[in-house]
Order: C-alpha cells, then structure tokens, then sequence
C-alpha cells in the first residue's frame, strides 16, 4: 500500500487528534500513514481493536463524521492473518501497532457525489474473542428444563428431559460469564446450537467450525430479547416460543410454529 504524504497530527496519544494538510489535495484508495505511534500495549495476531474514527475531506478539510463525541467506536475488525476477515496489507500494517496509535487511510467514494476522505482511525482498545463460555457454573438451574451436557471444547449436547416447551420466552444462563452486559443494538459473536422440541437439530455454529457474528437488531426476537442483558463469557438456554420465533412459517429446516431450544455462549459483543 502506497504511503500518503503532507498529513501531520497532533494531540495526546488515544484522545481525538488535530489533523493537519494542505487543501485540496488527492488520495488514493487504500494509501495510508501512520500519523502517530501509539504508547499502550502491542497489538497481537488475533485481537479484536475498537477504532475511533474521523472522516475529513480532502477537498477543503471539513469533517463529514466523527465518532469520538458520541464513543461510539468501531470493534468490528479482527486483527489477523486469517485472508477471510483480513487482507494481507492491513494485517501488515495493523499487526506492527500498539495501542493509541493513529493511522489515516484514503477513500474516494463514488457513493458519495464522488467524495474524497481521510479515514483517521485510533487505537482505543483491544481485546481477544473467547474460543467457547467460560464463568461460573449456574446450580440452580430449574429442574424441568432440558439438560445440556459440554463436551471438552465446549459444544453442547442436549437431552430434552420430555420439556414441552414454554408459551413465553425462557432465557436462563448455564454459565455466568464475567465480560460486560449485552446491550439489545449490539453485535454478538457467538457459538451456538439450535433444536426443535423433539431433539432434531436444526443449526449449529460449532458444526461449521467457526463462530458466527450478528446484529441483534437483525435476529429473531427471542435472541434479541433473549441475550440482552446476559454478560459475554455466558452460556445462555434459550427457549423461543413460536411467536418470538418464525411464527407460522416454515424457515429452512424450522417448521411453521415451532419452538426453538438454543445454547448461545456468548464469546464477545461491541
């Protein structure tokens, strides 16, 4: 990736920084700089790093957004090796810093009447996805729940105990995690299994090798309502009657009105 020239900026490393160039000037697409190193802790192969960010013109410096003022920031990239979530150019730039460094990149958008930006990224956090639920063990789950049994890499089993199913949501933790509360407009990564009542398993992210990520604000109502609230290392049951559910359409392998029996283990949210 090509370096970006006459970009300078200022200010306390991990705080908003001052951005300086001469206007207008051009960028090209994926060019970068590193504008300032950063004083906190490596970053290693395989942690999750929560960016700030400020888009700034390039034609006159106006900037178009910024999420420093409402701390909003970014957590969805994944520093890795790994060319199915990261090229191999990020990686290389990415892997080399520490905390509160500031890196800008260049954009020209042709989605936004041609707009050319500086993307200005700052290190505020990192942190590593957990591989399956780890806490404290719950006791005093409700006997008449289904029985769920771990194998040693964590992916569940489950005995239905003749459970009948429950007309309102049920969403009992399994393992208490010590991570943060989930918030009902977060991203989730997750490892789960998804049954029906009779047993038939339907889904399951363990069997695909690999954990999965999604809104909850785009999940069926019953994870939405179901996991907000639980802390990330948990492992939540979840039963999801019919109308929190698919309701009376068939999806996939669901039949129409069925209720659904999970076990989410929560790995992170941001």
């Amino acid at each position: 990736m090509n370096q970006i020239a006459g970009v300078t900026a200022t200010g306390k490393p991990g705080e908003k920084p001052t951005v300086s160039f001469k206007t207008p000037m051009t960028v090209e697409d994926n060019s970068y700089v590193v504008l300032q190193k950063g004083n906190g802790d490596q970053i290693e192969d395989g942690e999750r790093i929560c960016t700030q960010g400020i888009a700034i013109n390039v034609k006159d410096g106006s900037e178009l957004m910024s999420t420093w003022e409402k701390n909003t920031p970014d957590c969805s990239t994944v520093v890795t090796s790994d060319a199915s979530q990261m090229t191999e150019d990020y990686y290389n730039i990415f892997k080399d810093q520490k905390l509160n460094a500031t890196l800008a990149f260049g954009v020209n958008d042709s989605n936004s009447a041609g707009t050319s930006y500086l993307m200005v990224l700052t290190i505020v956090s990192k942190s590593k996805d957990l591989t399956k639920a780890t806490g404290t063990k719950v006791l005093d789950v409700p006997a008449d729940l289904p029985k769920v049994t771990l194998a040693k890499d964590g992916k569940p089993s489950i005995d239905m105990n003749g459970y009948k199913g429950s007309d309102t949501l049920i969403s009992q933790d399994l393992i208490k995690g010590e991570g943060a509360e989930v918030k009902d407009t977060q991203t989730v990564i997750a490892h789960y299994t998804g049954w029906l009542l009779d047993g038939t398993q339907f889904d399951s992210s363990w069997d695909r090798g690999a954990s999965s990520s999604f809104s909850l604000d785009e999940v069926i109502t019953g994870w939405k309502q179901g996991l907000a609230g639980h802390t990330v290392g948990s492992q939540v049951l979840l039963v999801v009657p019919p109308d929190l559910g698919y309701g009376d359409k068939d999806s996939g392998k669901i039949p129409a009105n069925s209720t659904l029996v999970f076990v989410v283990d929560i790995l992170a949210a941001y």
